[in-house]
């Protein structure tokens, strides 16, 4: 039976240590990190980690998009792999901890099942994937959709950076993508376990230590235009107008007040709004505005956005204006494993450590393994909710909770 450690001062400060040294690497001025796909910076780190891993004993390996994995042999020799971690990209200007935290949870859980329990029966790898944010190239999930084939080198070959670097050429300069390493695409796994911060504000509100996830919710966006006709603002009277800011204002009204009395999962936000010709003196002629709405429950999400869109074409025609709506992303709402988070809650019961069961409203990499592979997705309380940001942080009390969670997880499935 594992051993039931409440506080290890060892553990402590070695997490204090994995986290500030990852952090190192792209380190701003304000004590944030810009770590992008294929940089100089995102592959110092990946190198440094690949280091790390063998020193502690791991089987350390990159696939040919630049995942990295390092392996911790099973005494069965059977081809099943128990998969955890994260992404190590950042957004720029970011945290410490979106993504890292579970890379490093998963180097010290590898570490320390290793030196107290010597060999699991099971494999068990520990992966620092290569991309998940989508903050240099329009593309989210590279790593993961990589590994599960989801994804393919026919996605990116038209895709460039904000300087024109074509994405296959600034992979080919970190050294990947030309047939070096193993093919990304993986049938061997078992299962994928994530441990991430939260990125939101609610386990600290309710003083619970560890988010047991159910669902990672459903998102459905939209590039709305309302059409009308601009004049002047002093010579055209009000009933005459086909003010296209007017319809606009109507429907986000409409769509807001509407998406607070539908669920209380739900959410939806107008982030962006453009308005022409945007002259003070003038009555708008066209009024193009964002909708991101998210839910755990696709049902509930369709017929949200369906009936919002029946009001709106009543607006657009009490207004004498027209509509065009852009629906550019749906994501289904991605179920993690019952059978996993029942294994997570006995331990959670066992220790006495305070949980909540919740949907994730942001995305990750779970959703997308969770598609082919049972998988777990915990958080850990992120101070006042901040994400993307230097001002991002976690104390290393609730890192270090997480981590022993993941360690009993980890011993109860490969041990």
């Amino acid at each position: 039976m594992i051993k039931n450690e409440k506080k290890s001062p060892v553990l402590y400060e070695q997490i204090e240590e994995t986290v500030e040294w990852l952090a190192s690497f792209g380190k701003t001025d304000n004590n944030g990190v810009t770590r992008p796909l294929y940089t100089d910076e995102w592959l110092f780190a990946q190198q440094a980690l690949e280091q790390r891993m063998h020193k502690i004993g791991l089987n350390a390996y990159f696939d040919d998009v630049g995942n990295l994995f390092g392996r911790l042999e099973g005494t069965l020799k059977e081809d099943g792999v128990i998969l955890t971690g994260s992404h190590i990209d950042t957004v720029v200007n970011g945290g410490k901890y979106d993504g890292a935290y579970g890379v490093i949870a998963g180097l010290i859980a590898l570490q320390y099942l290793k030196e107290e329990y010597g060999s699991p029966k099971k494999n068990i790898e520990v992966v620092s994937l290569c991309e998940e944010e989508g903050s240099r190239f329009p593309m989210t999930y590279w790593g993961s959709g990589s590994i599960v084939g989801l994804k393919s080198f026919e996605d990116i070959h038209n895709l460039k950076d904000s300087k024109g670097i074509p994405f296959v050429e600034a992979m080919k300069q970190a050294g990947f993508g030309q047939g070096k390493y193993r093919s990304p695409r993986r049938n061997d796994l078992e299962c994928f376990i994530e441990l991430h911060v939260e990125q939101g504000q609610v386990l600290e509100l309710e003083g619970k230590s560890i988010g047991l996830v159910s669902h990672i919710v459903g998102q459905k966006r939209f590039t709305i235009t309302v059409t009308g006709e601009s004049n002047h603002a002093g010579t055209t009277p009000m009933n005459y107008r086909k003010d296209a800011m007017h319809a606009a204002t109507e429907m986000i009204y409409l769509l807001l007040k509407k998406a607070k009395e539908t669920s209380p999962d739900l959410v939806c936000t107008v982030g962006q709004i453009t308005l022409e010709p945007n002259i003070s003196n003038v009555i708008p002629g066209k009024a193009i505005f964002s909708i991101d709405t998210r839910h755990p429950d696709e049902e509930v999400l369709v017929s949200f956005c369906d009936e919002v869109f029946k009001e709106f074409t009543t607006i657009t025609n009490r207004h004498e204006t027209q509509l065009h709506i852009n629906n550019w992303m749906n994501e289904k709402p991605v179920k993690m494993s019952e059978h996993l988070n029942k294994v997570t809650e006995s331990i959670l019961n066992n220790e006495k450590v305070s949980y909540k069961k919740m949907t994730s409203g942001a995305g990750h990499d779970s959703q997308i393994f969770g598609q082919y592979y049972p998988t777990s997705l915990l958080f850990v309380p992120s101070h006042k909710g901040m994400s993307h940001s230097p001002l991002e942080f976690t104390s290393t009390e609730d890192l270090e909770k997480g981590i022993q969670i993941l360690i009993k997880v980890l011993y109860e499935l490969a041990y």
